[in-house]
């Protein structure tokens, strides 16, 4: 069965010959620099240079050797940096930062892995002339799309994989407190929801005239089009349910029905954490497809959550508990737990197999070799 069909076969709740597979499909689903400089001579590849696609994640672009080796049935299709941005990182001898073209100070400790948000540029009091004068990018800037069009043939016609297109940036709410400070952005949604709320909503502005030109670009290549929103935390969601229905969830359904009216594409988004709760008003706005399925949070069952919403759902990840077993477990303890998940997700298709989120830099080779081998054992059908 060809990759694609594989995966429209999962998105459609059938079942295809295997359950279909995503290694770096996605922003969420790929692999961190230094696990993957491990990873190639074990599967006894040749060197290559290792080169990162996400300075912030620091993830590394997964070659095709490595993809054809693990049967990856979906390829990314990126936007690009506006063409009047630079980055430019800055060393201090304690920290690297870096501004991002939102005017959000990125730093991580010389040494480190990951970039976190240090300088929110909209922090402290503000109001509506504030956030109207902000210096807001640009959604339609031409170097966006640069080549993005002739990214989704190829991996059409030539690689024959389903098209997955992400978000210029992070999702609504996590936008929100990048540019507000978490402190601010709290103290907004409890105390001044119409200000949270005008934020949200320019910050959708933008979204939405991003998804409009991708859509002009390449709406009929696009097989699964998603955004990525961080709504929960390790044991409830990061607001209240009520909150997120009053503020959040309406802006939410403006991109969905966007996508849905201009396009076939499925949507998918990503939100780690314990959002059991919002998962219901995730299927009412017309969400497809969830990632990451972080089975380490309450409530995130795979067995309770096929049961409770697989009609509804394609659960995108799901492997195996990135806490605790993928990271700090034996591989037999891998291969167990991963089976396990397979079992749970993949009856009447809409799972597509994934690690839960990106893989760390400090997992051990043969626990990310025991989670496929484990795939290859669990993962077909009939």
């Amino acid at each position: 069965m060809e990759p694609r069909a594989r995966v429209l076969a999962a998105l459609a709740h059938r079942e295809a010959d295997r359950v279909p597979r995503d290694l770096a499909g996605t922003r969420y689903s790929s692999i961190h620099a230094e696990a993957y400089a491990r990873l190639r001579p074990s599967l006894g590849l040749p060197d290559a240079e290792i080169r990162i696609v996400d300075t912030t994640q620091g993830l590394a672009h997964v070659h095709d050797d490595v993809l054809e080796r693990f049967g990856a049935d979906v390829a990314l299709v990126s936007s690009g940096p506006p063409s009047s941005y630079r980055r430019e990182v800055i060393d201090d001898g304690e920290f690297e930062r870096f501004s991002d073209e939102w005017g959000v100070v990125r730093a991580r400790p010389k040494g480190g892995l990951y970039y976190e948000s240090a300088s929110a540029p909209l922090k402290g009091v503000i109001d509506a002339g504030d956030i109207a004068a902000f210096a807001w990018p640009d959604p339609q800037d031409p170097g966006r799309f640069a080549g993005m069009a002739e990214r989704a043939r190829h991996i059409r016609e030539v690689e024959g994989r389903a098209v997955f297109v992400g978000s210029l940036c992070a999702g609504v709410t996590e936008m929100h407190f990048r540019l507000r400070g978490y402190e601010d952005g709290y103290m907004d949604m409890a105390a001044d929801p119409s200000l949270a709320r005008a934020l949200m909503e320019r910050i959708t502005e933008i979204k939405l005239a991003y998804w409009e030109r991708v859509l002009d670009e390449i709406g009929d290549l696009i097989d699964i089009a998603a955004e990525a929103d961080d709504l929960g935390a390790q044991h409830a969601p990061l607001f209240s349910p009520k909150t997120y229905r009053q503020i959040v969830k309406p802006l939410h359904a403006e991109i969905v029905s966007l996508v849905k009216r201009r396009s076939r594409a499925r949507f998918f988004l990503h939100s780690c954490g314990a959002i059991r709760d919002l998962i219901p008003d995730l299927i009412d706005i017309g969400v497809d497809c969830l990632n990451p399925v972080q089975v380490s949070a309450e409530g995130m069952d795979t067995a309770d959550l096929k049961a409770d919403f697989g009609a509804h759902l394609t659960f995108w990840g799901g492997a195996v508990d990135p806490q605790r077993v993928l990271a700090r477990g034996t591989p037999d303890e891998v291969r167990a737990e991963t089976r396990r998940r397979i079992d749970d997700l993949k009856p009447g298709g809409g799972f597509v197999f994934a690690s839960i989120h990106n893989i760390q830099a400090h997992v051990p080779v043969e626990n990310i070799l025991a989670m496929w081998e484990a795939l290859e054992e669990a993962g077909t059908y009939g």
